[in-house]
């Protein structure tokens, strides 16, 4: 559905967006994730016409933005960082005038009153933007961009602001979102790519430096598996068997106790398995394993990982 091919913008001798390539299939919800400054809203800007590329290509549905800017546009809808509102405008009068602009030719009533629906808007359609609150003005602009049911939907920053309570209120809508729809969600706060999205692209300094599925995005960058295990056992004597278990690479108490059981925390070799040798070697000395569980990296650390091992690589 999305193609970006080789994509260069260069505002004299700084590149902001350097050799950008990556593909965004029919129906889903992918991350485009990176710090301020990375070249994640110029990349969005040049996909939905806002920006000239310098040299590459985009293209939505098959059809080159650059050259075929209105045929392409009617595939996307786009909300900005900053929501293009009227605040003069009631709700209503707005997402007429958006219909009228993009020249919409679904049934009016009908298909304004489904995204008002949608995006939870109905109760205040008579109201002037600039009487609601932040949170209701994003529901607006997600509006505006689902005003022609076009099938893919770009978010720049969508929860920049918000309170808590209107942050989950905007990611459960982009959720319900990508089940109809293919959505690009560009922003720098990693619990937001996290809980909304089935893929992660990492920008960095104006190149992918990472393209991966959620829950594969760790072992991209640490094949090394951790478990924590809870084992009823004497501390000074379980640790050191722990780490003689083929395989563990280390072994730390991790200071959670309950009663006489403790938690350890086990790093092992890439590629091994150490469950099975686990449980024997415990059940050889009656210590009763309670717990089990593996422990991936959080994104943030993912994140910090990545970045620092493409900022070797580039000084090496």
């Amino acid at each position: 559905m999305i193609d970006i091919s080789h994509l260069v913008k260069k505002y004299g001798s700084k590149y902001a967006v350097t050799d950008v390539s990556f593909h965004v299939g029919e129906g889903e919800v992918v991350g485009f994730l990176g710090p301020n400054g990375a070249g994640k809203s110029t990349t969005m800007n040049i996909l939905t016409g806002y920006l000239s590329s310098t040299s590459g290509e985009a293209k939505v549905g098959g059809i080159d933005i650059l050259e075929n800017p209105d045929e392409a546009k009617k595939l996307i809808g786009f909300l900005p960082e900053q929501p293009p509102l009227y605040v003069d405008m009631t709700v209503d009068e707005y997402l007429n005038f958006v219909y009228d602009i993009k020249a919409c030719k679904l049934n009016r009533v009908k298909h304004l009153e489904e995204i008002r629906k949608v995006t939870k808007i109905d109760d205040v359609k008579k109201r002037l933007i600039g009487n609601l609150s932040k949170g209701y003005r994003q529901r607006v602009g997600i509006a505006q961009a689902l005003v022609g049911n076009p099938p893919v939907i770009i978010f720049d920053e969508p929860t920049v602001g918000l309170d808590p309570k209107q942050i989950i209120e905007i990611r459960n809508l982009i959720r319900a979102l990508g089940k109809n729809h293919t959505v690009i969600l560009s922003t720098h706060i990693l619990s937001e790519v996290q809980s909304v999205c089935d893929r992660i692209i990492i920008i960095n300094d104006g190149r992918i430096i990472a393209d991966e599925k959620t829950e594969n995005i760790t072992e991209a960058v640490d094949q090394h598996r951790r478990y924590d295990v809870k084992v009823a056992g004497p501390q000074k004597d379980v640790l050191p068997a722990l780490r003689a278990i083929p395989g563990v690479t280390s072994a730390e108490l991790t200071g959670e106790r309950e009663l006489d059981s403790y938690v350890y925390r086990l790093e092992t070799a890439q590629g091994t398995d150490v469950r099975k040798p686990l449980f024997y070697a415990m059940a050889e000395k009656n210590w009763p394993i309670l717990g089990l569980e593996s422990v991936g990296m959080n994104l943030e650390e993912v994140f910090v990982r990545i970045t620092e091992r493409a900022d070797s690589q580039r000084g090496a």
